[in-house]
């Protein structure tokens, strides 16, 4: 099996078909909320992303399969006044799970990230999700916490209606 590991080109209609495939299928998964993508959603998001500033997507693809996908969004840390790298969705395909893709998608972000001058990336985790907080911490990623006696930062949000 040949994989190529690449950064998505938002104008390309057979990217835009990987990615809403792939987020789909993250989407009805139990770690996605087990719940598809919306019809609205489907025919909106490659649009979306494209016109979303330093939005971009890592696609694994496992001989010219959509088998994996990362979601990401630059933006600034205020702290270091460089930019950072948030890592929003990250998911294999069933059928190509256990073949080193997310560690692979992980390194071209990272990648992409230094050649963007960013100072970190940065992502969020289910505390259920063993299997992918084992694979990030292997990645070197780690809980956040300016000080010990104050805890590690928690991520939180509020729906708008």
């Amino acid at each position: 099996m040949t994989i190529e590991i690449i950064v998505a080109d938002y104008s390309d209609p057979a990217h835009q078909a990987a990615i809403v495939e792939l987020l789909d299928e993250y989407a009805r998964d139990p770690m996605g909320g087990a719940r598809g993508l919306s019809d609205w959603t489907k025919e909106n998001l490659p649009a979306a992303l494209a016109g979303t500033a330093n939005a971009f997507s890592i696609l694994a693809l496992a001989d010219g399969t959509p088998a994996g996908l990362i979601n990401c969004f630059q933006t600034l840390s205020t702290f270091k006044c460089k930019p950072l790298v948030n890592i929003h969705d990250v998911m294999v395909s069933r059928a190509f799970r256990g073949k080193g893709l997310s560690t692979a998608m992980l390194a071209k972000v990272e990648e992409t990230a230094l050649q963007r001058g960013c100072c970190k990336l940065t992502l969020e985790v289910l505390e259920g999700n063993s299997i992918a907080r084992k694979s990030y911490k292997k990645f070197g990623f780690a809980g956040y916490e300016l000080d010990p006696v104050l805890g590690k930062a928690m991520f939180w949000e509020k729906p708008l209606a």
